[in-house]
């Protein structure tokens, strides 16, 4: 058995891990990113390629080190495909959007981390989680080329995607730690890197189209005007869909995918839920999908997922440098989180408990009858100036959805709620309980509202 010491031990290689080894590295800390797939392999991950925010990263590991996989930059908006009302409805995407080559961005990243000072230990799969019997967490256990690998740290974080093993082996039941984690708050995503023989006409748009179930929806992402991301992804408390098979049938009943080739192949469960309430117990912190740090609406993350990592590190660092690596010492990440995007997301979410609850031919009409600006405003903010004017207006562009507009109009009333008490997130782990209590009885007046299942 080996045994490594470091300050900080990153598990996990993607956005988030790399920015939290890079920003803590780059202050002059020992950190080793442990990695599960081999060297070549690392950054591989499925993904949309879209990313929001592409004016937007930490310095740790600034754009100019990121744009080179930035394939399209003239992306502008999202193009909503409505077969049921037989329409295409084009919304603004508010703020810089480009679509990215995955692959060579995750390659980046971890340049980034390592160019900041960060070590990385490919093929070594996390297997346990150590832990004083206080609780505090010590370091992680795993294997490389069979041989045991143990990691002592004064600081673990997760950065190992959805449905993170560490969180099962870490013993959280004295912790603020979220574990109110069910399979039923994520989606099953699978895609394809598919080249066409001719551009196509939409290379400056995010495509999305509907399946049949509200459940589920497929994209199509210009990677360039001949390379297409296109995927399918389905809410996993729903029937299960053939991914595979219903992406071909769609593909094939597009003339522009005539003749097209597949590249690459890739699947991944995805977080479609609000922010941990906490993603920190003692010596312990998640980061990213792990924290569910994703857009519930469109499934993006990445920009999140960048500063959860820098507010990680420099949570950790602070702590580190108290002598003391408790909740109280590591909350300040759950403040800065919840500050900077965690209560759009918390807000976002609730609209899509709303679609889980709606008759997809229903919801698609009304998506049609809503004015774009404001459509936009929903889907990416959380929150929309929804006033009396837009129940009019679209009551008479929506004949026949007036029930489904007025239930619109009081879930937005709800989100609105809850993004004001996500203002108001506790400074310390002592009043989360109350916050709680408080934003749960929120919830119950939106699932009264929607008539959807309960979600948490």
């Amino acid at each position: 058995m080996a045994t490594h010491e470091y300050d900080i031990v990153v598990v996990g290689a993607g956005t988030a891990g790399c920015y939290t080894a890079a920003t803590a590295s780059d202050a002059g800390y020992d950190v080793v990113v442990v990695e599960r797939k081999d060297e070549e392999e690392a950054g591989h991950i499925a993904c949309g390629d879209a990313l929001k925010g592409a004016d937007a990263f930490p310095e740790a590991i600034p754009k100019s080190q990121l744009e080179s996989s930035f394939t399209n930059t003239d992306v502008d908006h999202g193009r909503f495909e409505i077969p049921q009302e037989n329409t295409v409805l084009e919304i603004p995407v508010p703020g810089e959007l480009a679509v990215i080559d995955r692959w060579e961005y995750g390659r980046s990243v971890i340049e980034g981390a390592k160019r900041a000072g960060a070590e990385f230990h490919y093929d070594t799969v996390v297997k346990d989680v150590t832990q004083r019997e206080d609780g505090r967490v010590t370091g992680v256990r795993g294997k490389r080329d069979g041989s045991v690998q143990r990691y002592n740290a004064d600081v673990v974080v997760d950065a190992a995607g959805s449905l993170s093993l560490l969180q099962d082996k870490t013993d959280l039941s004295d912790a603020t730690f979220d574990t109110n984690v069910t399979y039923s708050q994520f989606c099953s995503a699978y895609r394809e890197i598919v080249h066409v023989e001719e551009p196509v006409e939409w290379s400056d748009a995010l495509v999305f189209k509907p399946t049949k179930r509200a459940a589920g929806y497929l994209w199509y992402f210009p990677r360039t005007d001949t390379e297409i991301n296109a995927g399918l992804g389905f809410q996993m408390n729903e029937e299960p869909m053939k991914l595979v098979e219903d992406l071909k049938q769609d593909l094939r009943n597009r003339p522009e995918f005539a003749g097209a080739t597949v590249e690459d192949k890739l699947g991944a469960a995805l977080p479609t839920r609000r922010p941990y309430d906490s993603a920190v117990a003692p010596g312990f912190m998640s980061v990213g999908d792990a924290a569910g740090h994703v857009n519930p609406t469109t499934g993006g993350g990445i920009a999140g997922a960048a500063y959860a990592g820098k507010y990680a590190a420099e949570a950790a660092i602070d702590a580190i440098e108290d002598g003391e690596v408790s909740e109280a010492n590591l909350w300040e990440y759950n403040e800065n989180v919840m500050d900077h995007f965690g209560a759009r997301y918390a807000g976002l979410d609730v609209y899509n408990i709303f679609s889980t609850a709606v008759d997809v031919d229903d919801l698609m009409g009304l998506l049609g009858a809503l004015p774009a600006t404001k459509l936009a405003e929903a889907l990416y903010s959380g929150s929309a100036n929804v006033g009396w004017w837009l129940k009019i207006q679209t009551a008479i562009k929506a004949i026949g959805h007036w029930d489904l507009v007025t239930d619109l109009y009081r879930t937005k009333s709800h989100a609105d709620d809850l993004i004001d008490h996500y203002g108001s997130y506790p400074n310390s782990p002592d009043r989360l309980s109350a916050w709680q209590a408080k934003r749960d009885a929120i919830m119950d007046d939106i699932y009264a509202t929607t008539g959807a299942d309960p979600k948490y």
